[in-house]
């Protein structure tokens, strides 16, 4: 074929196929991440789940698609209506695009770019901005605030998420992601003091990046009445969660490439190593989801600027001393320094906040 077709015909045809692929299978995977996602919660809370519409109710989320293709598109009177319209689809295209970077196995990745891991990070931060556009041309206080919420929330965790990716490169000398996954072949990331400390960081910083709870305060049902999407419906309504489950999908693939040796395994071939390393962190953040209360407002945000900002920053100067200081005592100053940093860090953020009092003055009457 490259004698016949010119060489920029072949490489358009190389992104094609792939990009089709991810696009034809990305909506199913989402749809079947709902449907466990419902049974996991459900058996926690000592529930069946889904049970009705096939077996197990493994039909349930065709069921939900037809639903929501069937459901009245409500667009408010007073609404912005291409920041209306716009935004549920800006929303889905970046999530779609994560995957196209994401390595299944050394040679299927839709784009194996010498940036790869910097793209992600640029594609991710798009969703910021749909949301944003949601609040906005609603023209709904409720989606407003979920909406001002969303900035102030995504831009504290984007800067510990990014300095906690910082490690993956200094010691792989690479932002390819092939090539970060080839790095791992004698140790995974993750069994390095600097590695888990990045691990955890990049779970806790995701989970926000996702709106995950706990730090689902865009959405906040209970308070603020389902935040920025309040005025969707219909099939409008699908695409942002269609983007939610794609984003923690994503998310869970750039962990286990970045930290869990990412298709490395014995036995199994390649893309199952790396899917069952992913669907297990997405077992993991449906279990979190399960387990822990939403966080208020002021938590959240003092979470971020308080703990995961400088434990980031000390992490990075344990990734740096275990390069400067190979084996043993490298590795021990890296778990010190962050260690230490946490402990103090965590003190700091748990310590009670003085409580204002208020002085009653009676004012007689005239």
């Amino acid at each position: 074929m490259g004698m016949i077709l010119p060489e920029w015909i072949n490489t358009l045809i190389r992104l094609v196929i792939p990009i089709g692929i991810i696009l034809a299978l990305a909506p199913v995977g989402m749809m079947y991440l709902t449907w466990l996602e419902r049974k996991v919660i459900a058996r926690i809370q000592d529930r069946v789940g889904p049970n009705r519409v096939g077996l197990y109710g493994l039909l349930q989320p065709i069921a939900d698609g037809i639903k929501m293709l069937t459901k009245e598109d409500v667009v408010p009177a007073g609404a912005d209506p291409i920041c209306h319209f716009l935004a549920p689809v800006i929303i889905v295209v970046p999530a779609l695009f994560l995957f196209t970077v994401l390595p299944f196995g050394p040679r299927l990745v839709a784009a194996s770019l010498t940036t790869g891991l910097l793209f992600f990070v640029a594609i991710g931060s798009l969703g910021t901005l749909a949301i944003f556009m949601a609040g906005w041309g609603s023209r709904n206080k409720f989606s407003l605030l979920g909406a001002a919420r969303t900035a102030a929330q995504l831009i504290a965790y984007e800067v510990p998420l990014v300095l906690s990716l910082v490690v993956v490169p200094m010691i792989a000398g690479s932002l390819n992601l092939v090539e970060i996954v080839r790095a791992q072949q004698g140790r995974w990331f993750i069994l390095t003091p600097w590695g888990f400390t990045g691990f955890f960081l990049l779970l806790t910083a995701g989970l926000a990046e996702v709106n995950r709870t706990p730090f689902d305060l865009p959405e906040a049902e209970s308070e603020i009445v389902a935040g920025f999407h309040t005025e969707y419906s219909g099939m409008k309504f699908a695409l942002f969660y269609m983007a939610e489950f794609l984003s923690t999908l994503a998310m869970s693939g750039l962990i286990s490439v970045l930290f869990l040796g990412g298709w490395m395994g014995p036995l199994l071939p390649d893309w199952l190593w790396m899917s069952l390393k992913t669907f297990l962190l997405i077992f993991v953040m449906i279990w979190i989801r399960g387990t822990f209360p939403r966080f208020r407002i002021d938590q959240l945000m003092g979470f971020a600027w308080k703990v995961l900002l400088p434990v980031s920053l000390a992490n990075i100067l344990g990734a740096a001393s275990c390069v400067l200081i190979a084996g043993f005592w490298g590795n021990l100053l890296a778990a010190l320094l962050v260690f230490g940093t946490f402990l103090v860090t965590t003190q700091l953020w748990l310590q009670p906040k003085p409580q204002l009092t208020t002085r009653w003055v009676q004012v007689g009457s005239s």
